[in-house]
């Protein structure tokens, strides 16, 4: 499903590098900016909060607050770019249990630069894309142990639209922005990059109203609201270059991670549940950079197993890996490039349990105790080797296309144990991943 996912995406990434005739005429800039940024937005849920009110509970918190992960190519006036953002919503407490959400966005921005290339950057953008959304209702203290949990796994409700957690190729329903971009350069001392400090305003809506409709409940407000960020990050404005010998690209990845379960497998079959099958998929987003040799840049994905846990259950093993990788290229010929990185970055592991089938609100608010599921996280290394080849995509090379396979072994710097039981050996692994992208 994964690899279908990610020829689709392929193909928009070629559509969009050859449609290049408008500069075609003109003295081009060029600058690309890889960022990331915090930030805060909110609205209300105004069905579920009338249902917590006709039982004489307080409303839920209308903030959620944003984290995201950034890239922007500007091509004269023209911008295009990508981001993944995660919106952790605030968690109440009712009766031992916590109530919240938490969903995240794969959005395409296209926008304009209303200034001239220079150290201070106006855009107005649109953004295009899709979501993924997670409501729940579970223990404030939830089973600590593996054996204990497999034995009563329902601990309360969970809710997920376009599930990712089964992988990253489930996003769905559109989703859309419209903000403005304030950014500000600030040289950095004997490098030709710059740091570049963001702050972007604007509304986040789901425009076809229902489509986050959840057991008969509406969340569409979950994906809206005004918002504000502010965050930092690398830039490679044109002036800092005689030559432009350093470029920040975007690529889409995916590839096979050779790990089983195999050890967690056996303690599903021990408590009557099926075990997973076949290896990991995955799909992701990778950012890089280069200067001189110099490789630097941030890369997201995830890494799922789902399947059917017995005849009225379902299961997901699912791991978020972020890593900020160091690198160097050590040969370039022609369109020929290999090197090596470094990769440093955050992991978890969740395992969720969930009915198949379950009421719609008000009674799963009443009677609750369907799902559960475990989680742990900590940090994560990795070395990797790589080979690109880049195919100049215009005249006038305004992009390239650049496809990419890389290798290497992960490692997991802590135990990741899910109820005590000790999952790094499922977590360090070898894999083989494959990119397509543009690089301007």
């Amino acid at each position: 499903m994964s690899q279908k996912y990610f020829l689709k995406l392929s193909i928009l990434f070629l559509f969009l590098s050859t449609g290049s005739p408008a500069f075609s005429q003109k003295m081009v800039s060029k600058r690309s900016t890889l960022y990331t940024y915090l930030g805060t937005s909110g609205a209300k849920l105004n069905q579920f909060n009338q249902m917590l009110e006709d039982r004489g509970l307080s409303p839920l918190r209308n903030q959620y607050r944003t984290m995201g992960l950034g890239y922007q190519a500007r091509i004269n006036d023209f911008i295009l770019g990508m981001e993944l953002l995660h919106n952790r919503g605030s968690y109440s407490d009712f009766d031992g249990y916590k109530m919240g959400f938490r969903n995240s966005r794969a959005l395409v921005n296209i926008g304009y630069a209303l200034t001239e290339e220079s150290k201070f950057q106006l855009i107005h953008y649109m953004s295009l894309g899709v979501g993924y959304l997670n409501f729940q209702m579970l223990p404030t203290s939830p089973e600590g142990n593996l054996e204990d949990f497999l034995a009563n796994p329902e601990q309360g409700f969970i809710l997920r639209e376009n599930d990712i957690q089964k992988g990253s190729s489930n996003y769905g329903n559109f989703l859309t922005e419209i903000g403005f971009q304030l950014g500000y350069d600030f040289d950095i001392p004997g490098r030709k990059e710059a740091v570049s400090v963001i702050a972007k305003m604007g509304y986040s809506f789901s425009p076809f109203e229902g489509k986050w409709e959840m057991n008969g409940m509406a969340f569409d407000n979950t994906q809206a609201g005004a918002f504000f960020r502010i965050g930092a990050g690398i830039t490679l404005p044109d002036r800092n270059f005689f030559y432009k010998d350093a470029a920040i690209g975007l690529q889409l990845v995916t590839g096979f991670h050779f790990t089983s379960p195999k050890r967690f497998n056996q303690v599903l079959e021990q408590n009557g549940y099926e075990p997973f099958d076949g290896l990991p998929s995955n799909l992701g987003l990778k950012i890089f950079g280069e200067s001189e040799g110099l490789l630097y840049g941030a890369e997201v994905y995830n890494v799922a197993l789902k399947g059917t846990a017995s005849a009225t259950q379902k299961h997901s093993l699912n791991s978020l890996r972020i890593y900020a990788n160091l690198g160097y290229k050590v040969i370039q010929y022609k369109n020929f490039g290999f090197g090596g990185k470094a990769g440093l970055g955050y992991g978890n592991l969740r395992y969720t349990l969930t009915q198949t089938d379950k009421p719609d609100f008000p009674e799963l608010f009443e009677q609750r105790n369907f799902d559960g599921y475990l989680k742990n996280s900590g940090l994560m290394g990795k070395p990797e080797v790589f080979v690109e080849y880049g195919l100049p995509m215009t005249n006038r090379k305004l992009f390239d296309l650049v496809f990419t396979a890389s290798a290497g072994y992960e490692l997991a710097l802590g135990n990741y144990r899910l109820g005590e039981f000790d999952m790094a050996d499922y977590m360090s692994a070898p894999y083989l991943m494959f990119g397509i992208g543009v690089r301007p």
